[in-house]
């Protein structure tokens, strides 16, 4: 579809029309949310009108941040997903050019989102990590769509499975690369946060380590990463929170 903000104007009898990224507007919602509609991972040691990175892998692999300009905060939009994935360890570099092979260009995206997380599995199962449980194997050849059945097993309580844990594992330790590679650049002294679907139904995952570890694993500059707040957020409705925020905050200038 192709949207014009003069068209809708003139179709809709509007005064004015605005169209904003979905990611901008979960950015507009950040100033908004209540203490309990959070998770935190890192308490850091927030700085009032510092800049805030926002990260949220779902479908895709969303990235937006917001600045202070001295009344409210202004959220800026991105692309930043499609950057090109730096492999760290040797199972992602196997993972690089096993998805190199298959797809050519390898972005952030083809790992750290919905889309992401049936191309770690297909790598870890075809390159002998764990074996593919057979009620596993069942339920995935009948999926219209496999992430949230790997996700399921891998947080599951009842019939964990390795194959699927070492996918989310690998999952969060590339997300929390990435999301500390954002914080640097924008020098998020205001917090980083996770919106997406994904974060809130793999808190467990999220929470064992790999995330941090991996968030904060920049050399030099190592310590700057432990001092901002880290934060998963748990409103599903941040699209509409932030849009409506956003109008808000355009009547009032």
């Amino acid at each position: 579809w192709v949207i014009e903000e003069h068209k809708l104007k003139l179709e809709l009898e509007l005064d004015s029309v605005r169209l904003i990224n979905d990611l901008e507007a979960v950015g507009y919602a950040i100033p908004e949310l209540k203490p309990e509609e959070t998770f935190t991972l890192q308490e850091g040691q927030p700085v009032p009108g510092g800049a805030i990175a926002v990260i949220a892998p779902g479908t895709g692999l969303g990235e937006t941040y917001l600045t202070w300009d001295g009344n409210r905060y202004r959220a800026h939009p991105s692309e930043g997903g499609h950057t090109d994935f730096a492999p760290l360890t040797a199972l992602q570099f196997g993972l690089l050019r096993y998805l190199q092979e298959r797809i050519g260009h390898v972005s952030y995206e083809r790992i750290c989102s919905g889309m992401g997380i049936p191309n770690i599995y297909n790598y870890l199962k075809e390159s002998g990590y764990a074996d593919e449980p057979p009620w596993l194997a069942e339920q995935l050849a009948i999926a219209k769509d496999p992430t949230p059945i790997i996700v399921e097993a891998a947080v599951s309580q009842d019939r964990p499975c390795d194959l699927c844990r070492g996918v989310l594992h690998t999952f969060v330790s590339v997300l929390g690369a990435e999301a500390g590679n954002l914080a640097l650049k924008i020098l998020s002294a205001g917090g980083v946060y996770l919106a997406g679907g994904i974060p809130p139904r793999i808190l467990p995952i999220l929470s064992e380590g790999s995330f941090l570890e991996n968030f904060v694993h920049k050399g030099r500059f190592s310590d700057l990463l432990t001092r901002m707040p880290v934060h998963v957020i748990l409103n599903p409705k941040m699209g509409i929170l932030g849009a409506a925020s956003h109008v808000l905050g355009a009547l009032n200038g």
